[in-house]
């Protein structure tokens, strides 16, 4: 059995699938962990014993205390909100020493981009995107018209004062001008910038030298995407979608290394769907089998604590995040949330207000909003799979809806999540992949 040199963690749905969990999980047989897109907006939560993390820009392997934590160029950091979240780590006993580095080409979120962001949004009136307001799209506006701070800035915070009072005096102007709303306390919002600076600069580091440093010395990495597949810049369902590349490849551009450095692709999914803001849906269910999803999964947004929309598995989907992600096998999560339905579905195909048939995601979100899904119905598991451990033990009628799932997909589930904690999990089947992650997994288990 070889060991794996890297691993790469990406969502395979709208986000909120489970990708804390399972770095979490894993990171304790992995060197360091690469955190490699979007920012703030992304919310990860973990489980460990009876305390619960969310995290929103450190790695999920910050909780193992060997693993290094890189935020790598291809983020945006919002430093006030960086530093809130060391601190809330250290109060709760986590020994952080050295272990978040940043990278000083990552761009920095200024409060003015929070305030761009919900005045854009706002302005939108019944076409919002679904933002969580964090200044995460206004940012890399800036970064793309080439006038946004970078990391950097972080170890010379005079310098960072002129800049960022630059940049901001112009996001103001916007603000009053285009929108008519109040501009930001720019005195204040330096302030503010200088105390996070005072901590971040030490953390600064290269983070693509130190990755390849990390590849040379044989120690293995992971890499952890935020969002999903569906909510990428590019091949999401646009423009309800994120304002970064969720995709692999982006891992390995954000990261300073070369992709062919990168290891499997393991995707994350759940074993329904959920979506959390605006934007098509097909599977979406609006009855009481979408709120029994919801009840019993708590699905509400680590970030924004908005209800989440769920649905049925879609197959077509998730097909789709497969192909465009390159991913070679799945962690199926949040099993344990289907114990009990009489009855689970899966959409197998979309069908058009004129009967025409799609069997992939199309790049028109309007015509996505139009399509009716088309389902095959799986008899639900009288037994529960919560907290099971063993894939032996899984019940005959889980484990047909996981083969069927396979069937549909064309790839191994070698991961299965049956609780929210570290220990309700399980490996299946003999994969190399799953040859591979199983010594990680059971010691932590």
């Amino acid at each position: 059995m070889s060991r794996l040199s890297s691993l790469m963690i990406v969502g395979g749905q709208w986000g909120d699938e489970g990708k804390g969990k399972m770095v979490d999980l894993l990171s304790a047989g992995f060197k360091a962990v690469v955190r490699y897109n979007g920012g703030h907006n992304a919310g990860h939560t973990v489980r460990f014993e009876n305390r619960r993390f969310a995290l929103h820009l450190v790695p999920s392997g910050i909780i193992h205390d060997e693993v290094i934590c890189y935020l790598a160029s291809g983020m945006v950091i919002h430093p006030t909100a960086l530093v809130e979240e060391l601190e809330m780590l250290e109060r709760e006993g986590v020994q952080l020493g050295r272990r978040v580095r940043l990278s000083p080409r990552a761009t920095l979120i200024l409060p003015t981009h929070c305030a761009l962001d919900r005045a854009r949004e706002g302005a939108r009136g019944t076409n919002k995107i679904g933002t969580t307001g964090r200044g995460i799209g206004p940012a890399y506006q800036d970064l793309a018209q080439r006038r946004a701070l970078r990391a950097y800035l972080l170890a010379d915070r005079a310098r960072l004062r002129d800049a960022a009072r630059a940049v901001m005096e112009q996001h103001n102007h916007e603000l009053t001008t285009l929108f008519e709303v109040e501009p930001v306390d720019l005195d204040a919002a330096l302030d503010e910038l200088d105390t996070a600076a005072t901590r971040l600069g030490p953390t600064l580091e290269d983070v693509g030298a130190a990755i390849t440093a990390h590849m040379r010395q044989g120690e293995p990495l992971l890499f952890e995407g935020a969002q999903g597949v569906l909510l990428d810049i590019l091949h999401g369902t646009y423009p309800y979608v994120t304002s970064s590349s969720c995709l692999p490849g982006f891992g390995a551009a954000s990261s300073g290394v070369s992709p062919k450095a990168m290891g499997p692709v393991l995707g994350i999914m759940k074993a329904y769907v959920t979506r959390v803001g605006s934007g098509p849906f097909p599977s979406e269910l609006e009855d009481a089998e979408g709120e029994r999803l919801r009840d019993r999964g708590q699905e509400y947004g680590t970030t924004t604590g908005r209800p989440r929309r769920c649905g049925w598995f879609d197959a077509v989907a998730a097909r789709y995040a497969i192909e465009v992600a390159g991913i070679d096998a799945l962690a199926i999560m949040k099993l344990d949330i289907l114990d009990g339905f009489d009855r689970v579905k899966v959409v197998v195909g979309y069908e058009l207000p004129d009967g025409t048939t799609l069997n992939r995601l199309p790049a028109d979100p309007d015509l996505l909003a139009q399509v009716r899904p088309r389902h095959q119905e799986l008899q639900g598991w009288p037994t529960p799979v919560e907290g099971l451990t063993d894939a032996a033990a899984l019940p005959d009628l889980a484990e047909a809806y996981l083969r069927h799932l396979e069937h549909l997909l064309g790839i191994p589930i070698v991961i299965v999540s049956t609780g929210p904690r570290r220990n309700e999990t399980l490996i299946r089947g003999n994969t190399t992949l799953a040859q591979s992650l199983r010594p990680m997994v059971t010691p932590t288990l």
